[in-house]
């Protein structure tokens, strides 16, 4: 062999227990252990999947980061918790072991009870989708009593985090805080350009957290383990709260609406199967007790929009014409290798929804300068926007609002003379009378289609603080 040649570099182990592992004989779960490097915002959580050792790497913005007093170290730590057990639902669900184990800090069991509610429940469409019991799937292991003492104020600095994805709803709440004199800083979690592009043409600060999920997940995935939805946001959620603490934030105020709390669908058992069950009230109150019980009473994190349906978040940013060529909605905008050279695919649920729920408050050419095209005068559509009436009592697995907006919003365009004669408007119309006097004829309680003003009332519970609900 010569100087120039050189044996080839063996596979990682992972790799090679890879190889070996299949998910029918996947039998354990190992939370082993987590660290963070506070001055360098270096975040490692570890986990074992039968044997294979697997590390998510996180990486937070330190060049604000607060001298860590004994309580906010205890805070630390909790947090870490949290994010820890939280985040390893994406390694999980590879093999759904029945086996689940702790080999350092284990939850104590009102802990377990909300770790076991959040992967059933955040993991149902991941499970109706590949036709799995969630309801056998195991409970936490209990080994910690419940904690008595509550957790100290930390006496926060008086400042605002607003997560950004890069669309409408982060916007609207950005700038009704904006308009009472809050001046929010925003953050993203990952490293998606158009988000950041969104986020620094904003004033004040905007804060990227790297995450790096192992890359041995993928090399599973090849070898066909179980694959589909996670509670992304309830990670997100979790990584903030790290984040917050790390660099005194006292408020992270989210933009997820009550729409969330629609199930997508329902399932043969009954159980309600929601897309967006870690952007729904539900979740938002389970995170807030955990933080007040464990963390930091005084870090609050609620959404901002959470009275407002998709229709009315609609109608707000249909005014907000400064930012009508920057945001996107499109998922596909967000896959693993990067954004798309359009905005809009024109062609998914996201789009059909955003663009029909802007349509009542806007005119065609501005929906056409924003989409690139006028999604409602193109027959071939039809079956897209039908989707979203969940006529057929499910709605498609995405971030898309409640079926009742999207029939509103029809019954709405038809009586516009911009859109009543766009062919999917004429459609859709139809099929939604045709749907109506169906139900009726079969004795079904009849299902009138709700007035499109009445949708855009904020109604409902929230968690939204006192000072700020003028603005909400």
């Amino acid at each position: 062999m010569t100087m120039a040649q050189k044996m080839p570099e063996p596979p990682p182990r992972a790799e090679v227990e890879v190889r070996h592992w299949a998910r029918d004989r996947s039998a354990r779960f190992c939370f082993l252990d987590r660290e963070f490097d506070v001055p360098n915002g270096k975040v490692s959580l570890r986990y074992e999947l039968d044997g294979i050792e697997l590390v998510e790497r996180l990486t937070l913005p330190t060049d604000r980061a607060c001298s860590p007093s004994s309580q906010r170290t205890a805070a630390v730590e909790e947090a870490l918790d949290l994010l820890h057990w939280t985040a390893g639902v994406s390694y999980w669900k590879a093999g759904c072991p029945r086996e689940i184990e702790f080999s350092a800090r284990a939850p104590d069991p009102w802990q377990a009870v909300w770790l076991t509610r959040l992967y059933r429940e955040g993991l149902a469409e991941f499970s109706f989708r590949n036709g799995l019991d969630r309801g056998a799937w195991p409970e936490f292991p209990r080994r910690r009593s419940d904690r008595m003492a509550r957790p100290p104020h930390l006496a926060l600095a008086r400042r605002t985090l607003v997560p950004m994805g890069g669309g409408k709803d982060s916007l609207v709440a950005w700038s009704r805080l904006w308009r009472i004199g809050e001046r929010p800083d925003t953050v993203q979690v990952g490293s998606s350009s158009l988000i950041r592009r969104v986020g620094e043409e904003l004033p004040g600060r905007h804060l990227v957290v790297e995450r790096r999920l192992d890359p041995a997940l993928a090399a599973l995935n090849q070898q066909g383990a179980w694959n589909g939805h996670v509670p992304v946001t309830a990670i997100n959620a979790a990584v903030l709260t790290l984040l917050a603490l790390t660099l005194d934030y006292d408020r992270v105020v989210f933009a997820n609406e009550r729409s969330a709390d629609e199930a997508s669908l329902v399932d043969a058992a009954g159980e309600a199967v929601n897309h967006q069950f870690s952007k729904s009230f539900a979740f938002e109150q389970m995170l807030g007790d955990w933080i007040e019980r464990y963390i930091a009473p005084d870090l609050k994190m609620f959404s901002l929009l959470r009275q407002d349906r998709e229709l009315a978040v609609c109608r707000e940013f249909a005014g907000l014409s400064e930012f009508h060529g920057l945001f996107s909605s499109c998922n596909r905008n967000f896959h693993l290798d990067g954004p798309r050279t359009r905005r809009w695919c024109g062609r998914c649920p996201k789009c059909h929804f955003v663009y029909l729920a802007l349509a009542p408050f806007m005119v065609p050419a501005e929906l056409e300068s924003i989409f690139g095209s006028d999604l409602l005068a193109d027959p071939d559509q039809r079956a897209g926007f039908e989707a979203l009436l969940a006529l057929d009592g499910r709605k498609p697995f995405e971030c898309v609002g409640e079926a009742d907006e999207a029939r509103a919003a029809i019954r709405a365009l038809a009586e516009r003379e911009a859109w009543r004669d766009h062919p999917v408007v004429v459609a859709l119309n139809e099929r939604l009378s045709e749907y109506l006097q169906g139900i009726s004829k079969d004795g079904t309680s009849p299902n009138p289609v709700p007035d499109l003003d009445r949708l855009c009332q904020p109604t409902g519970p929230h968690r939204i603080p006192p000072e700020w609900q003028h603005a909400a």
